[in-house]
């Protein structure tokens, strides 16, 4: 009886909490470009400081693609989400009132920028992008900001119709895929994001380049960086608009204060080494708005 009373009590206890707060549990979305279980694995620690300080259930959710977090913000079914500035793009095109726009990281030089970055393997041969004319290439996903929309506008400014320079344009599914696959010899080059700051050897400080070489995934001593684009916003951190403003208050300070309170989780979550998470808005993100709604013909 009395392990019966114990367990009715926390139960009451939790949803009390969950009641108060209005919510019943808390669903975070993580863009792809690693492993599903690798991607799982690094916000594994973010996930039970949200449960902790919420009182509710956390689930992290990792779609295959891009447009799975996106749709998931949109449907109400993610509640907070990293996105790329093409992602949030997307989103606010769609429905401009679906998320809030919060922190983005702050690289370890103070800047919120990062690099659309192309790579191919160093005994390729290739050296730069006259290089790649007539081989295969490959970007990201069609919602990523690094991984396509702005390699694809700044290369075709360049080097013109994409489809006729290469002898194919194939999309990997991810930036690790485009990685992997750069390394593998499946693509001839490709794009994939980082700072640009620190050592090549290391992947860069942080991006995905460097979550690839932390893993074990790739030598980043077989690859070579061909070309990089101008400096990108870096995305923003994202909760859905809906939430009560107590949950989201909690999460976004959570979030600012990370890499005071745990760095070597804050190093996970950030892709590699940062200063720190930074407040963000929607006017940062304008330019971005603006290409993508040119290239969706809007």
């Amino acid at each position: 009886m009395k392990k019966l009373l114990a367990l009715l009590a926390a139960t009451t206890a939790l949803a009390g909490a969950a009641s108060a707060q209005g919510i019943t549990e808390f669903r975070i979305g993580i863009l792809g470009g690693e492993n599903a279980q690798d991607r799982m694995t690094s916000h594994e620690c973010f996930r039970l400081m949200v449960e902790t300080e919420l009182g509710v259930p956390v689930k992290l959710f990792t779609p295959a693609d891009y447009d799975g977090v996106v749709q998931g913000l949109l449907g109400g079914t993610i509640d907070f989400g990293w996105l790329g500035a093409s992602a949030y793009a997307k989103i606010y095109l769609t429905d401009p009132n679906a998320v809030d726009v919060v922190l983005t990281k702050q690289n370890t030089n103070g800047t919120t920028g990062y690099y659309s970055i192309g790579f191919a393997r160093r005994d390729s041969g290739i050296t730069s992008l006259a290089d790649t004319r007539g081989k295969v290439f490959a970007f990201a996903d069609p919602n990523s900001t690094s991984g396509y929309l702005v390699p694809a506008a700044e290369l075709s400014e360049s080097l013109g119709k994409l489809d006729t320079y290469f002898s194919e344009v194939k999309m990997s599914g991810g930036h690790e895929q485009s990685i992997i696959g750069v390394n593998n010899g499946v693509f001839a080059a490709a794009v994939s994001w980082a700072d640009g700051l620190g050592d090549w050897a290391d992947g860069y400080n942080s991006g995905a380049f460097r979550k690839a070489a932390d893993a074990g995934l790739i030598d980043m001593n077989n690859l070579v960086e061909i070309w990089r684009s101008r400096l990108i916003p870096e995305g923003p951190i994202v909760l859905r608009r809906a939430l009560p403003q107590d949950v989201k208050d909690k999460v976004t300070k959570l979030v600012a204060d990370l890499h005071e309170t745990d760095k070597a989780c804050a190093y996970n979550v950030a892709a590699g080494a940062a200063l720190d998470f930074v407040p963000v808005t929607h006017e940062d993100y304008l330019g971005i708005i603006s290409a993508r709604r040119l290239q969706e013909g809007m």
